[in-house]
């Protein structure tokens, strides 16, 4: 297969899963669709819990320290967080939202709220987390698309539930995911190389506080500006360097 057919198939498996959510959306009650939406809000949580385990791992302790795992992915929050709100992240993928629905339907604003945020939680869940950077970075690097049609399967089944509850909003995640793994797979294929094993840890274990940002907006606790806080992923294995470098 061709690099970059692991995100092919990726937004394959949103673009259905996310038309048969759809399907099936429309004949569930509303009180049905938001405990669907609560499940996927906890396994968000579980899978988060998983991904800052990382803060365990070997070649991360090795490299910064045992006391220093958790100030890296402070420091990579916080950094992450003023960076990416002087961007307005959050409120540019908003309004991607807002335009994608405008022309692809039409609503009232209830209708344009749950658009948007059918786009904006799946595109954070979708591609936020360590298989779409190491299964990009893999594929990229010629060395096969595996984690990347693993992803696609749990993205798949996942864009089933969301869509199911959020509508429409969930297969214009798609365009996202093209985006991210795809820029990702071609800095791999340019590069030629992966990152050390301590610097991809760090990523993880901040991909998984962001995605606990994601579980709590879905489970409706706080609608915390997950997406203002994604540059924390490129900020983690900077502090990670800058402390090897400084010890």
């Amino acid at each position: 297969m061709f690099r970059g057919f692991g995100t092919v198939l990726n937004v394959a498996t949103v673009l259905v899963g996310s038309g048969i959510g759809v399907l099936i959306g429309h004949r569930l009650p509303t009180r049905t669709r938001d405990v669907v939406t609560d499940a996927l809000g906890l396994v968000t949580l579980l899978v988060a819990g998983l991904n800052v385990a990382a803060l365990l791992d070997a070649e991360l302790i090795a490299a910064v320290g045992d006391d220093t795992t958790v100030l890296v992915v402070l420091g990579s929050m916080l950094v992450g967080g003023i960076v990416g709100s002087l961007m307005r992240i959050e409120a540019r993928l908003e309004s991607v939202g807002g335009a994608l629905q405008a022309r692809l339907g039409s609503g009232g604003s209830e209708t344009r709220e749950r658009f948007i945020e059918g786009f904006v939680s799946a595109s954070l869940l979708f591609c936020v987390g360590p298989l779409t950077i190491l299964g990009s970075l893999s594929d990229g690097l010629g060395r096969g698309y595996d984690q990347l049609a693993l992803k696609s399967v749990l993205d798949g089944f996942a864009s089933v539930a969301f869509a199911a509850s959020l509508g429409w909003g969930v297969a214009a995640s798609a365009l996202t995911v093209l985006v991210v793994q795809g820029s990702l797979t071609a800095l791999a294929y340019g590069l030629g190389g992966l990152l050390p094993d301590a610097h991809i840890a760090a990523i993880t274990a901040t991909g998984g506080l962001l995605l606990v940002g994601v579980a709590l907006r879905l489970l409706r606790v706080k609608p915390l500006p997950v997406g203002d806080l994604l540059p924390a992923l490129v900020v983690a294995p900077v502090l990670v360097q800058l402390v090897i470098f400084l010890r």
